[in-house]
């Protein structure tokens, strides 16, 4: 099977995703808001108000109302790449990156877009350069990168070949990153697509 790797980074001074699957329900309680209960369950809310069509306005939900939350069925593997990041960043002597579930979201949304389109670049003829990606989606940093690659059929594959390239390593291990995200995809085949998103938020 073909596998790829490809990196970018960058300094800056200054959608019906198919990795989401079964949903669980869950009852609105007084105070929630769409964004709260997305916060809790580390989904978008664009991805809960697709899941529940019957609510006919999201700013107006009310305690004892039953939504769908839409269950990532990938995070598994995400949070298995995360580790194994901090655990290359230990042996290095570095600070482990905290995890930014809305920046997996959006190494998610990366990931399918390459499926959706076919392609495999950091480019995405949706979404721009992944640097444009972050600021559409809210992501405000000062400093970012990305690494992607296709066709590692594991968690550790995939670490393995990001830790045998050079630039793809120094992402990785680099000190100006404090967080990370990783998203999964995949396509009709099986074949995985990975993106790692790293910042350092303003």
């Amino acid at each position: 099977m073909k596998k790829r790797i490809s990196l970018i980074f960058l300094f800056v001074f200054m959608f019906s995703v198919s990795v989401f699957a079964q949903s669980q329900t869950y009852t609105v309680k007084s105070g929630d808001t769409m964004w709260k209960i997305a916060s809790k369950f580390q989904v978008g809310t664009s991805e809960i108000i697709s899941a529940n069509p019957q609510v006919k306005n999201p700013a107006l939900i009310y305690p004892g109302q039953k939504l769908a939350i839409p269950s990532v069925t990938v995070k598994t593997q995400e949070n298995e790449v995360i580790r194994l990041v901090n655990a290359e960043r230990a042996k290095a002597g570095l600070q482990p990156l905290t995890q930014n579930w809305q920046l997996s979201r959006v190494a998610r949304y990366k990931s399918q877009d390459m499926i959706d389109k076919g392609y495999f670049s950091h480019t995405s003829p949706t979404y721009g350069s992944p640097f444009k990606m972050m600021e559409s989606f809210g992501i405000r940093y000062s400093a970012a990168g990305e690494n992607i690659a296709m066709g590692q059929q594991s968690p550790t594959e995939v670490m393995n070949a990001w830790m045998n390239s050079p630039g793809h390593r120094n992402n990785i291990l680099s000190p100006s990153f404090t967080q990370i995200g990783v998203g999964l995809a995949k396509d009709k085949n099986g074949r995985m697509y990975w993106t790692q998103m790293f910042i350092k938020p303003l």
